[in-house]
């Protein structure tokens, strides 16, 4: 068989502001420029990056108003596209499993996880999320394979799900893309980027209690008593509320700024004084990757799991503990004043859309 004519299909919830979406669109992409038929199938057409599809992707709408319900759906795709291997994450993952159960289509399915399940199913109070454990354990062993982003998901998931580590296969995610470096070098239109301005401290995440904002807010606001500084958080989410109100408790009004979601944060990656990621846990941190790959000074928790990794044990970026703003603070305070220089290539080479993309199709064609 021509191996043009085969059709891998990468499912989805949707394309939602998180750093999972982003990592699946660009592996979809690589996997399209190999010459494959690739179907990004969601169960629901939605989210922000919905403009961000490559041309060379085929969108799949299942129209289904929740994950769980898309399954009926799901089971007509797969028995009318036939295609030859299947790629699920997130929640995601249950749906794609029993679909192959029930139909035998396609011959090989691999889960993907990209978060710390222990974390997530305790932190997200969200039933669905608490009963995930239960279900990964169940039903996971139906994959063909399961992939793990980092090492740290790897071990977490295992001990969650109660799954022997040496069924779970850890590749790193696809994150540094030409396409990165291209953006990378639009024009930043913002005020606090003029010359002459104080430093600009960034953040980049969904606003929830996951990712630490708080936590660097009260970071900042000791910085600010150090030196002259600026604070620009890029996201939004369900905290907006709570972490404006914080900014007015800790009177930063002027000084720290939350613009929303932002398209292409890659700009404010490549000119930052220092990139600050305050997780409580992670997966792999894509930001975090992308931050090193362009050369930004980084600041980031100890959390479980990837900043470790990805930093080499702190060798590429300073490593604070969660919830300690002082110790934050401190570290930041001696990127503004030394500004190194960032050369971390062997650090992000791992992260190369060439490398990842044959590794998941070494996987997916078996």
């Amino acid at each position: 068989m021509n191996i043009t004519s085969e059709r891998l299909t990468i499912f989805l919830p949707g394309l939602y502001d998180g750093g999972a979406e982003r990592i699946l669109l660009n592996l979809a992409a690589g996997i399209a420029a190999r010459g494959f038929r690739v179907d990004l199938t969601l169960a629901r057409a939605e989210g922000p990056y919905m403009d961000q599809i490559p041309a060379s992707v085929r969108m799949v709408d299942l129209k289904a108003t929740r994950v769980l319900t898309c399954l009926p759906s799901l089971i007509r795709y797969l028995r009318t596209e036939r295609p030859a291997a299947l790629l699920s994450a997130l929640h995601a993952n249950i749906p794609a499993i029993w679909a192959r159960r029930l139909t035998g289509i396609p011959r090989r399915v691999a889960l993907s996880e990209h978060n710390t399940l222990t974390r997530v199913s305790a932190g997200e109070h969200d039933l669905r999320w608490e009963l995930y454990p239960t279900l990964a354990r169940k039903f996971y062993p139906w994959a063909d394979e399961i992939i793990a982003v980092s090492k740290g998901v790897a071990s977490d998931l295992s001990l969650a799900a109660d799954l022997p580590l040496e069924n779970i296969q850890v590749i790193y995610n696809p994150i540094v893309t030409p396409e990165l470096y291209a953006k990378a070098e639009a024009a930043l239109d913002h005020p606090w980027f003029a010359e002459g301005q104080p430093p600009v401290i960034l953040g980049v995440g969904r606003l929830t209690s996951q990712k630490g904002f708080d936590v660097l807010l009260d970071a900042f606001a000791r910085v600010k008593k150090a030196r002259a500084a600026r604070l620009l958080i890029l996201g939004e989410g369900e905290d907006r509320s709570a972490l404006e109100a914080q900014i007015g408790r800790l009177g930063l009004q002027g000084d720290v700024s939350l613009p929303g979601f932002v398209s292409n944060p890659y700009p404010y990656f490549a000119r930052t004084a220092a990139f600050v990621l305050s997780s409580r846990w992670e997966g792999l941190p894509t930001v975090l990757v992308e931050a090193l790959a362009l050369q930004a000074p980084i600041v980031s928790t100890d959390c479980p799991s990837g900043p470790r990794e990805i930093l080499g044990n702190g060798h590429y970026g300073r490593l604070v503990p969660m919830d300690e703003p002082d110790e934050m603070a401190r570290a930041i305070l001696e990127v503004l004043a030394e500004r190194p220089a960032v050369n971390a290539e062997e650090g992000w080479r791992p992260y190369e859309l060439e490398f990842v993309t044959d590794q998941y199709l070494n996987v997916l064609l078996n």
